[in-house]
């Protein structure tokens, strides 16, 4: 197939990438190549995948709607995958409008390339921060999710409903994928895994807030790779059963699906800081601090409708992928 992978030097936008050109698929990919993180990180991703016949880059930004409508001038594409976003649960809180120009504007413009195009089937990235408030555990895509504690989590919340208008007015095919808490090697620089990792070899407290009792759905790149790849292959179908008495959050009369894409198994951050330190064989100096304004306390995906549509959900042990991190990042930096 002829996919088009936006946020393609982003951290699941590479893997992804990767895994789809060495099933023999033809890549594009979409980046704007910006500063939120080191830069250089992004470009070594990038000369990962260039050897490769069968990927072409083009740099550009979301919210250009001519950028994006040349995008798919001229070249039809099988699947669109957007994983580009302004990503960042507590960045929202102090640059709000990156999250309005790059999720809303730059994801209506998508949305309007993928319709004039008859694109096949749109999936995009979502996340765990949509369920916000919500104290069903776990988070299933059936609950409705309408109190969100961050920006960023209420963009990607408007990404959703966005798409399933698209999906109603027009017949385009949808899929949200909420991901939780993804690490592993070529991961991001601002998430907890990297921050730890690089403090703890440096000799340098860590933040460990809500005093490490908050637990995460940590998830393994690898899982929510071929989790994303699964779900892009099959379409979005009408759900033949909806019910507007008694409306399903996740499924629609349209051809619009949400799923998640998280481990199922909650970690407690005091787990995840001691899985560290036993893989650097180092402890870590810790400066605990209360909650941040726009986390919450616990996240835990619900991924049985994930496993029943595609036959897969995320099952990496913790030990395994930070093990798998770490070996990255001590060749990747030279670190001994």
């Amino acid at each position: 197939m002829n996919v088009l992978v936006t946020g393609a030097a982003g951290f699941i936008g590479y893997h992804v990438s990767k895994a789809l050109l060495a099933r023999g698929d033809t890549v594009v990919g979409f980046d704007n190549l910006n500063d939120y993180y080191d830069v250089s990180l992004k470009q070594a991703r990038l000369d990962q995948l260039r050897p490769d016949g069968g990927f072409s880059f083009v740099k550009g930004a979301l919210e250009d709607a001519a950028a994006v409508q040349a995008l798919f001038s001229g070249r039809p594409f099988d699947r669109v995958i957007h994983l580009a976003a302004q990503a960042g649960v507590r960045y929202s809180l102090t640059n709000p409008g990156a999250y309005v120009q790059s999720n809303l504007v730059g994801f209506l413009n998508v949305l309007e390339a993928c319709r004039h195009a008859q694109t096949p089937h749109l999936a995009y990235a979502s996340s765990s921060s949509v369920y916000g408030l919500n104290a069903h555990f776990p988070f299933s895509v059936h609950d409705v999710v309408d109190h969100p504690v961050s920006l960023y989590a209420a963009t990607k919340k408007a990404n959703e409903l966005m798409a399933h208008t698209y999906s109603h007015l027009y017949g385009l095919p949808t899929t949200g994928l909420r991901f939780f808490t993804v690490y592993g090697p070529w991961g991001r620089p601002d998430m907890a895994l990297f921050l730890f990792t690089k403090a703890i070899l440096a000799g340098k407290p860590i933040d460990v807030f809500n005093h490490g009792r908050m637990r995460r759905d940590f998830t393994y790149i690898d899982d929510i790779v071929q989790g994303v790849v699964r779900v892009a292959d099959r379409p979005a179908q009408p759900n033949p059963d909806w019910d507007a008495a008694s409306p399903d959050p996740g499924t629609s009369p349209d051809p619009y699906r949400v799923y998640n894409i998280g481990n199922h198994t909650p970690v407690e951050l005091d787990h995840f800081i001691s899985t560290i330190e036993n893989a650097l064989g180092k402890k870590a100096i810790r400066n605990n601090l209360p909650m941040q304004p726009g986390d919450v306390a616990a996240t835990c995906a619900d991924v049985d409708d994930l496993r029943r549509d595609v036959g897969f959900a995320p099952a990496t042990p913790l030990e395994t992928g930070i093990a798998r991190f770490m070996e990255w990042y001590r060749s990747y930096y030279n670190v001994s």
